[in-house]
C-alpha cells in the first residue's frame, strides 16, 4: 500500500528541482522533495503540492541537496559522507540516515558476520564501567574523543562520576580510571545519558559502530558486554526475542542474553559488532527476560543532543532544578 502510494507521486517528484532532497525507499523506489523535519520514527517531506510523512522503516537512505557533491564518473547524484571507524567496520544493513560526521559512526552497507570471540577482541575495548558513589553501571564509547553513552538512571542524582576504560596494549588489557567526567546531555524519559571524559593528555579511544535494530529479525543472535554485579567485562549471548515489547508506553528490544544490575547502560550487539540497543532493565523474578533501548532512539538522542544539553545555568534546560520557595517571603512580621 505504501509503495503504491509513493510510486504514484514519482511522476511529480521527478520534476527538476534544484533544492530537492532525495529519499531512497525500499524496493528501489524514491521520493524527491524538501525534507521538512526528521523524527525518530518518521520523516516529513514537502513534494510541492502536499507533505508526505514517510515511516523511518521504509527509508534506506536520505540524500540532502545541500550536501557537498563528490566527484563521480558522470554520476551527479549527491552522496553522503561516510564516517570512518578506527576498527574494522561491523555489520548488518544500510542505515536509514547517515549520522553527523565525526561524532558517531555507522556503516552504510552490510558488514560480515563474525563469532562472538572475534568481536569481543575487536570491540571490547570500547565498553567501559561507569562508577558513582551510589553504584556502578556500564557504557560504551562512541567516538575517539571520549564521548560515551550510558543509562540516565546510572548517573541520576550523582555529582561524582568516574569511567574505567580497558586499554589494550601488547595483547593485554590495562584498566585506566578517568575521574574527570562531564554530563553532556540527558533524557530522563528515554533513560539515556551522554558523558565525556575530559582529562588531559587523553589517548584516541576505540569506539563502537551504531547499527540498526529495525534491520534485525526476531530470533537472530545478539550478545551483551557489561559489568553485572561488578563483574567487569562479562559477555552474555542470546537471541532477539521481540523488537516491540511495550513497557511503560515505550517499545523495547527483548533478549534472552542474561542481563543483571551493572549491565545498565552497556551495549547490546548484533553478530557484526554493531550496537543495536542499550541494556537497561530485566524482570527480576524471571530468567532470560532482559530489555534494551533500541539504537534508533539512541541515534535520535545523539543527533539532537543540543536539545537535551545538561546545564543548570541554562534556563531552557528541561531538567533545571529551581530553588524551592522560601517560607520567609510569605510571612508577615508582627510588631
Amino acid at each position: 500500500m505504501l509503495k503504491e502510494f509513493f510510486l504514484g507521486t514519482l511522476a511529480f517528484s521527478l520534476m527538476p528541482v534544484c533544492w530537492a532532497d532525495t529519499i531512497e525507499l525500499k524496493d528501489k523506489a524514491a521520493v524527491v522533495g524538501k525534507v521538512l523535519s526528521e523524527k525518530r520514527d518518521q520523516v516529513a517531506v514537502d513534494v510541492g503540492y502536499t507533505v508526505l510523512v514517510i515511516p523511518r522503516n521504509q527509508i534506506t537512505k536520505i540524500y540532502k541537496a545541500d550536501a557537498p557533491e563528490p566527484k563521480t564518473n558522470g554520476n551527479t547524484a549527491p552522496r553522503l559522507q561516510n564516517p570512518v571507524a578506527p576498527v574494522e567496520k561491523s555489520p548488518t544493513t544500510t542505515t536509514a540516515v547517515e549520522p553527523r560526521p565525526g561524532f558517531y559512526a555507522a556503516p552504510n552497507k552490510p558488514l560480515p558476520l563474525k563469532t562472538v570471540r572475534d568481536l569481543v577482541n575487536q570491540i571490547g575495548e570500547a565498553v567501559v564501567q561507569v562508577r558513582t558513589p551510589g553504584g556502578l553501571g556500564s557504557g560504551f564509547i562512541i567516538n575517539e574523543d571520549g564521548f560515551l553513552m550510558t543509562n540516565f538512571h546510572v548517573i541520576e542524582g550523582e555529582t561524582q562520576i568516574s569511567v574505567e576504560v580497558y586499554h589494550q596494549k601488547n595483547g593485554e588489557l590495562n584498566r585506566k580510571s578517568y575521574k574527570d567526567v562531564r554530563i553532556i546531555a540527558i533524557n530522563k524519559f528515554e533513560d539515556l545519558a551522554l558523558l565525556k571524559i575530559e582529562e588531559r593528555d587523553l589517548p584516541k579511544f576505540k569506539y563502537v559502530l551504531m547499527g540498526s535494530a529495525d534491520a534485525l529479525a526476531v530470533g537472530e543472535r545478539v550478545f551483551a558486554i557489561g559489568s553485572p554485579l561488578g563483574l567487569e567485562r562479562t559477555v552474555t549471548e542470546g537471541i532477539l526475542s521481540t523488537k516491540t515489547r511495550q513497557l511503560g508506553g515505550e517499545l523495547y528490544l527483548q533478549t534472552t542474553a542474561q542481563i543483571n544490575p551493572g549491565n545498565s547502560g552497556g551495549p547490546l550487539f548484533n553478530m557484526a559488532g554493531e550496537v543495536i540497543g542499550i541494556t537497561n532493565m530485566k524482570i527480576t523474578f524471571g530468567e532470560g527476560l532482559g530489555f534494551a533501548i533500541p539504537v534508533e532512539a539512541v541515534r535520535f538522542f545523539l543527533d539532537h543532543r543540543d536539545a537535551y544539553a545538561y546545564s543548570n545555568d541554562n534556563p531552557s534546560n528541561p531538567y533545571r532544578y529551581l530553588e524551592p520557595p522560601s517560607h520567609t517571603r510569605h510571612q508577615t512580621v508582627l510588631e
